[in-house]
């Protein structure tokens, strides 16, 4: 069986899954979005089993579980409409199916050069930046406490910025700089969740500007492990997380 037929099972299977959740009751929503995220995994380990090792390779599984989990927490806060739920089936059937064609992409880099990493790179990137926006915004809305808060978002900047950073070297051995560039990154995005709870913003205002700083760290942090940090490149970042800070503060109700 070809990849690309395995890539477009695992989709359908995924995409099926969410549909039959709907129809299941209210208390047994979460641990089936549980499951389908271990099927995810299951299901991306089949899809590209070639690439994978007893190795660094491995990291490959973690966007598509977490793409998974994001869609499914976002996709219980949005209104019971097969308007809004179709749209977002689809959404999740196409975006798994790219994640699947990506990660091969990694997984067999890291054992030859090929000539669609850096496309898939870029394809990486935007998905790792999707995937934070929902989940952050999944995290906001549950309005949990401070410490709470603080944790989600600390571990799951710390799973998707681990996977970001690897796709750069794709090291098949343990690298140091790429876990502690996650850590730190992480820890950054920990404090930027402390001053999004006492900034009184909307969920959505929120969730975008974490998921800005996220932009920032993980676009700098590449360019770092690519050596081509160069002023220009800061400038370009730094300006983003800029106005995106301005328009945060315009966006804000202030003494509302």
């Amino acid at each position: 069986m070809s990849k690309r037929l395995r890539f477009l099972i695992s989709s359908l299977v995924l995409s099926v899954g969410f549909i039959i959740i709907q129809f299941l009751e209210g208390s047994l929503k979460f641990p089936a979005i549980g499951i389908l995220v271990l099927l995810t995994g299951a299901l991306s380990v089949w899809s590209f089993f070639e690439g994978l090792g007893k190795n660094m390779t491995w990291i490959s599984l973690i966007l598509p579980m977490m793409f998974t989990l994001s869609v499914g927490i976002f996709w219980f806060l949005l209104p019971a409409s097969i308007y809004t739920r179709i749209p977002i089936v689809i959404f999740y059937s196409l975006g798994i199916y790219v994640l699947s064609t990506t990660m091969n992409i990694y997984t067999v880099s890291s054992l030859r050069t090929i000539a669609l990493l850096r496309a898939a790179r870029g394809v990486g990137f935007v998905l790792t930046l999707v995937t934070s926006f929902l989940i952050f915004d999944a995290i906001l809305s549950i309005r949990q406490n401070i410490l709470i808060t603080i944790s989600l978002v600390l571990v799951s900047s710390f799973l998707l910025f681990l996977q970001g950073f690897w796709s750069i070297n794709l090291e098949k051995e343990f690298d140091k700089d790429v876990f502690q560039m996650a850590t730190i990154s992480s820890l950054i995005m920990a404090e930027l969740s402390t001053l999004i709870y006492f900034w009184p913003v909307t969920v959505v205002v929120g969730s975008l500007f974490l998921t800005s700083g996220g932009y920032l760290l993980l676009g700098l942090g590449q360019a770092k492990l690519e050596e081509r940090l160069f002023s220009a490149t800061i400038k370009e970042y730094l300006t983003v997380g800029l106005i995106v800070l301005i328009g945060m503060f315009f966006a804000t109700r202030w003494g509302g």
